[in-house]
Order: structure tokens, then C-alpha cells, then sequence
């Protein structure tokens, strides 16, 4: 019996061999995928997290504090200033730092902390004075009744308070507003510090005057 050969296929070995792999491949039940390479542009700033404090904060004068801004879902302290008299009393020292911090919060965030996700819902002209005759001697009333605030605004005043020298010395805070209301005494908690918009800060009503 006489064999015979079959001609080459010349020009065809280069694409013969990658074509039967696919196809055994894909009787394989193995789907070739292709490897992304266009990732987007790498983020140009960690939000909530700031580089370094603002130029204008490190340079202004006074009192260093801290107050407690809104970033995501939750509160974030950052460095302030505010101006005290050196010859104010103790109790009419509290007030100003207390008006001082409020200032401060009601401030817009500077570009920087505005880039990094930070807000403010404390807004402008909140005032805020010494006890009433009857108060505790602690109370500061604000012009602005507590209940009266957002939940995140309310969140911000005592957790800015309670880490000031308008707080006691546990850290909670006593407020009232500008009707005859009882003060209340409030306290920042890790809860209301996670999750403002969820968690009012706890209170109670003060009684003693």
C-alpha cells in the first residue's frame, strides 16, 4: 500500500496552534478574560485626614482649642483659636470660650478641610450667655434652645464644649436656651461622636440650682 502525504500548509502554523488551544479551552469551560490596565486616577486626597493644619490656624493668636466638625457620618476635632481676655473671671472666661468655640464652629471649613469632606451644620449667629438666677452655676444658655438644633449641630456644641474649659470637670456640659426652661446637663459619647445623625448626645435634667 502506497502512502500518501499531505502538502504542508504553509502561512498557517502561526494561527493553527492558538485557535485549536482556544477551542480546547473554551470545551474546557475556561473563558479567556482580559487583564485590565487603566486603574483611574489615584486619589488626590485621604478624606477626613488633612496633610498638615492650616497655615492661617497655627499663626492666629490665642487660646488653642479643639472643635468638632463633620466629616462622612461622623465628628472630627480639628485646632482652633480663640481670644480670651487674660483678666476675665472664671465664670465670665467660660462664656467667652464658650462664644469662641461657637464662632468657630459656625465658620465655614477652610479649603483644605473643605477638599478633605469637612462641614459645619452649626449656623451663624448662635449666642450664647451666663446662668440665670436659679441656674446652676455652670449653665450656659444659648440663644438657641438646644432642642432646636439638628441633631448633628447639637452634637457639635457639646462635643466641642466637653473638650474645652466650658465644660465641667467630668466633661459633660449644662445647657439651656433663651426661655425659662430647665438647663439640661449633656455628655459627648463615643456613640454621638461615630454616628451623630443617629445618636443625640444623653442628657438629663438639672434640678439644683
Amino acid at each position: 500500500m502506497t502512502v500518501r502525504r499531505l502538502p504542508a500548509l504553509r502561512g498557517t502554523a502561526g494561527w493553527a496552534v492558538p485557535a485549536v488551544l482556544a477551542l480546547l479551552l473554551t470545551g474546557c469551560g475556561i473563558r479567556a478574560t482580559e487583564v485590565p490596565t487603566d486603574f483611574g486616577p489615584a486619589p488626590s486626597r485621604v478624606r477626613c485626614s488633612l496633610s498638615e493644619p492650616d497655615a492661617a490656624q497655627r499663626s492666629a493668636p490665642g487660646v488653642p482649642v479643639r472643635v468638632f466638625l463633620l466629616c462622612g457620618s461622623s465628628l472630627v476635632a480639628v485646632d482652633r483659636t480663640v481670644r480670651v481676655p487674660e483678666a476675665a473671671a472664671d465664670s465670665g472666661r467660660r462664656v467667652l470660650v464658650a462664644q469662641g468655640l461657637l464662632d468657630e464652629l459656625t465658620e465655614q471649613p477652610s479649603a483644605a478641610e473643605k477638599q478633605a469632606g469637612y462641614t459645619t451644620d452649626v449656623r451663624d449667629g448662635i449666642t450664647v450667655s451666663g446662668p440665670r438666677p436659679g441656674d446652676p452655676e455652670d449653665t450656659l444658655r444659648l440663644g438657641t434652645a438646644p432642642d432646636d438644633l439638628t441633631s448633628y449641630a447639637l452634637a457639635q456644641v457639646v462635643c466641642t464644649f466637653s473638650d474645652s474649659a466650658a465644660a465641667e470637670g467630668d466633661g459633660s456640659v449644662v445647657l439651656a436656651g433663651p426661655s425659662d426652661g430647665p438647663a439640661r446637663r449633656y455628655s459627648c459619647t463615643d456613640e454621638v461622636r461615630a454616628r451623630p445623625g443617629s445618636n443625640e448626645p444623653p442628657s438629663t435634667e438639672v434640678t439644683d440650682g
